[in-house]
């Protein structure tokens, strides 16, 4: 074998070591981020999940927090990084589906993510002050019936999922009842405890349920198929009355259009071992979430239950005439 042969064969293996080293995944460390607040409930949820992702992938998934605009000031970075699965985002009903209304985005939300996995679903309930004399959710909508318009509902603001799904439920039931904007969910409760205004939709059920449990506010049904396991004795809006009202807020993980699909099953494997750990499971359960079950997991069966979403709340939206800021 000649000089020139035995270099042209090593140039050759070293050509393929280095593509074989080049499609290592994962090889350096995963921004994830998140595009609200630390320490809110999106913040914990990513937390949680990514600490033990760290465990699968063997790199260090670094949680940052880049909020603003609804979230669409960190969904616009993530379209502008690398398709590379280096950074992925945490996306929720107000940055998936809200924000494609309120507000003027240079991206395609449908086209330019891709779906990695449902991470978990938090119970919502609809709740009342006591002052209203309906004891269940039949005798609520008879009651808001009888007296249309006079009743208030506080919301978290124009476009907040508060705020629509108060309008589903008029449109569902044939109520009418006069939206209260607040700055925030937490002071339209403080009301609700207070008797200011009568009732609220979508009202995350983990926070509220010690005022339920101590008789400050009731709750009149759970917004979804199954009971709570925190309070089992709140009956489901089917069970109530309502069949098929069902409103979650959910937290689930995006990456940019464009990676590669063996990156994205390998962060989905990640997932699903993460969700599957009875620490991480534990954890999250103890803080009022729900974790989907495994046929729910995959990125097919997220992009399929964000196209339902979108199908559902934005024709509300356009009938509302939400327009983007």
């Amino acid at each position: 074998m000649t000089k020139l042969t035995v270099a042209v064969v090593l140039l050759a293996i070293f050509a393929n070591t280095s593509s074989a080293a080049q499609k290592v995944y994962p090889s350096r460390p995963i921004t994830m981020i998140v595009p609200f607040p630390a320490s809110g409930p999106s913040d914990v949820v990513a937390r949680i999940v990514a600490e033990r992702m760290r465990i699968s992938l063997g790199q260090p998934v670094v949680v940052e927090n880049v909020t603003g605009a609804g979230g669409t000031i960190a969904l616009t970075r993530v379209v502008q990084s690398a398709p590379d699965g280096y950074t992925l985002v945490i996306g929720n009903w107000a940055t998936h589906v809200g924000a494609t209304a309120s507000f003027r985005v240079s991206y395609d939300i449908m086209k330019d993510f891709e779906p990695v996995a449902l991470l978990a679903i938090a119970p919502l309930w609809l709740v009342g002050t006591n002052s209203i004399p309906a004891t269940d959710l039949k005798g609520l909508i008879d009651w808001l019936k009888a007296a249309p318009g006079k009743a208030l509902a506080g919301t978290a603001g124009p476009g907040s999922l508060a705020h629509l799904s108060c309008i589903y439920f008029q449109n569902r039931t044939g109520t009418h009842f006069q939206l209260v904007p607040y700055r925030g969910g937490g002071q339209a409760v403080q009301d609700l405890v207070a008797g200011n205004i009568h009732l609220q939709c979508g009202v995350d059920a983990s926070s509220t349920l010690p005022l339920v449990r101590s008789g400050k506010i009731r709750a009149y049904a759970v917004m979804r198929e199954t009971r709570w396991s925190s309070a089992p004795e709140v009956p489901t809006v089917d069970e109530a009355g309502l069949p098929g009202f069902h409103v979650g807020s959910w937290n689930s993980l995006w990456i940019r259009h464009g990676t590669p699909k063996a990156v994205i099953d390998r962060l989905n494997a990640a997932v699903v071992e993460s969700l599957a750990d009875p620490a991480v499971s534990g954890q999250l359960v103890g803080l009022g979430q729900d974790i989907p079950p495994r046929i729910q997991q995959t990125p097919e069966a997220l992009g399929a239950y964000h196209r339902a979403e979108m199908d559902r709340w934005l024709p509300i939206m356009k009938t509302e005439n939400i327009k983007p800021q």
